[in-house]
């Protein structure tokens, strides 16, 4: 029984891994907010955090979540940039619908009885941090094609960045390679597997998950309620930051469907993979 429930585990991880890593493709859907849908958040933040301390345990973890993530990228990295460009509004009301449904779980974790001003406040100031993140200029840094230290350099310094907007729910990673200039670039190398462009980005994606795990890790143990709330408020503008303008015609009945589509799959994402 012990070693039917470690596979299904396993497999769990693996999934919701590749659920995060696709919907990490999708400008303006935060990876952050889809590891909360799926509610890993928390486990994996804690596990990056505290990777010391229970290293083989911490490590297994990480691993089996980024071996989906990873899969998912490559796998779906094709697909979904065209999805995306021959049903840009339809994907995109998905997404809103399934971050929508995430909302009132994570506000159960806040374990308040009403909602008090103060935490009003935080979620707004949550969602108006990620509305900002899209007025950002875009381009501002295009790599060159071809391995070169300056180029590997950049990379690392971008995949810091990059990681801040994974780490954080409501900070699209796909907006700031977009911001960055990088976008059609990244997924072309992940579809490819160009180990010159994919592997500096990596490592300096790593380097900033590490770096800010830990504080985010603290501050929601010291403080639940308002980071819960501040993650709350980057959920609702990540809603925004997705939302890609009101359709029109035959879309309209579409993207609701689509919408709608979207909040069914998160609770039966939740309900399937939540509890394994």
């Amino acid at each position: 029984m012990k070693q039917k429930n470690s596979v299904t585990l396993f497999i769990s991880r693996l999934a919701k891994g590749f659920i995060i890593g696709a919907s990490m493709l999708v400008p303006g859907v935060s990876g952050g907010t889809m590891a909360i849908l799926l509610g890993v958040y928390d486990e994996l933040i804690s596990a990056v955090s505290s990777l010391r301390k229970s290293f083989r345990a911490n490590c297994g973890l990480i691993l089996q979540f980024a071996a989906g993530g990873a899969a998912g990228m490559v796998l779906l990295s094709g697909p979904v940039l065209a999805a995306l460009e021959t049903w840009t509004k339809p994907v995109l009301f998905f997404f809103m619908g399934a971050i929508v449904a995430g909302i009132p779980p994570i506000y159960r974790k806040v374990r308040v009885s009403r909602v008090k001003a103060r935490n009003i406040l935080v979620a707004a100031l949550g969602a108006a941090i990620a509305v900002a993140a899209r007025y950002l200029p875009a381009g501002l840094y295009t790599p060159d094609s071809g391995f070169s230290a300056s180029g590997a350099a950049m990379l690392l310094a971008a995949g810091f960045i990059i990681a801040i907007a994974l780490i954080l729910p409501g900070i699209s990673g796909s907006y700031v390679l977009l911001m960055l200039g990088m976008y059609d670039l990244t997924l072309s190398a992940f579809h490819h597997v160009e180990l010159a462009y994919v592997v500096p980005l990596g490592i300096g994606i790593l380097g900033g998950i590490f770096s800010a795990a830990k504080l985010i890790d603290r501050q929601m143990r010291q403080h639940p309620q308002f980071t819960y709330m501040l993650i709350i408020g980057f959920m609702i503008g990540s809603v925004a930051e997705v939302f890609p303008g009101m359709p029109d015609g035959r879309e309209i009945v579409v993207c609701a469907l689509t919408a709608a589509a979207g909040f069914g799959a998160l609770r039966l994402a939740d309900r399937w993979l939540g509890s394994a």
